[in-house]
């Protein structure tokens, strides 16, 4: 049994999907997800917080990308047991989506991956126009570390962007171990890439990416389709980092189509 807490958050019953978020923010940016799953019954979403994000508190050991996705698999392991499941990971929640998916193999039905971290620093490849609309005016008015972090993540630097931004993205921000963060930021990437390690897996998978994403990019995560032969991707005009917050309705399509993959998967896996 894992001697770690790493806090959780239920939502529904049937077959579990592991809700991974991203670095520096907690298990509410996923939850812009959920109306989905009002016209899709039948999947209990875990969220879980990250240590050293949200109300889980941070590793013993240093943070590093390594270290928090074994804390996870080791979770997973004592949380789900032997069911079949599947799992969801945005930004760096992403990268440890990826990394579940080869070290449980079968056991992993599918995976979305929301915007995720494939590569890092001077070796992404980022849009150079990363900004739709925005209202100086306004963001004048915003603390300059949350103004400076809006502008990472959003594409709408405006009123509406920021309400979204402070009711999804801010608690977590605001709650996350600022030390944990700073060690986790100097060794942010697995040793190798998780696909490397395993062969490819041929269940249902979806990629979502944001065209003006400042942070992954987009064009890095198409490289993906290789290792995944039923993966659908995506690339979203008029989105950045958090498309389930600026663009909900194409996104809540996107799962919603690959929730009714799964589905089909496990009808068909079962005869």
């Amino acid at each position: 049994m894992s001697t770690h807490h790493i806090s959780q958050t239920i939502r529904g019953d049937g077959l579990p999907i592991v809700m991974i978020h991203g670095y520096t923010v907690d298990h509410r940016v996923l939850l812009p997800l959920e109306p989905v799953f009002d016209s899709h019954p039948g999947y209990r979403r875990i969220y879980l917080d990250l240590p050293g994000h949200g109300d889980s508190p941070r590793l013993p050991e240093p943070t590093s990308a390594s270290t928090l996705t074994e804390a996870v698999i080791e979770w997973i392991a004592n949380v789900v047991g032997d069911q079949p499941f599947a799992v969801l990971g945005q930004s760096f929640g992403g990268q440890i989506a990826r990394a579940v998916t080869a070290r449980f193999g079968t056991q992993v039905l599918g995976s979305a991956l929301l915007v995720p971290v494939v590569c890092w620093g001077e070796g992404r490849t980022l849009p150079t126009e990363t900004v739709v609309e925005r209202d100086d005016v306004f963001l004048a008015g915003r603390p300059p570390a949350e103004r400076e972090l809006f502008a990472q993540v959003a594409t709408r630097l405006d009123r509406p962007g920021w309400d979204r931004f402070a009711e999804y993205l801010l608690p977590g921000w605001r709650a996350h171990d600022r030390n944990a963060a700073a060690e986790l930021e100097a060794d942010f990437l697995l040793p190798h890439w998780p696909e490397q390690e395993a062969a490819p897996h041929r269940g249902p998978h979806l990629l979502v990416t944001g065209r003006q994403d400042a942070l992954v990019g987009w064009q890095d995560q198409l490289s993906l389709l290789q290792h995944y032969p039923h993966m659908t991707a995506a690339v979203i005009d008029r989105a950045g980092h958090n498309p389930q917050i600026e663009t909900p309705e194409i996104v809540h399509d996107l799962i919603g189509r690959w929730l009714d993959a799964l589905s089909h998967h496990v009808t068909t896996s079962a005869k």
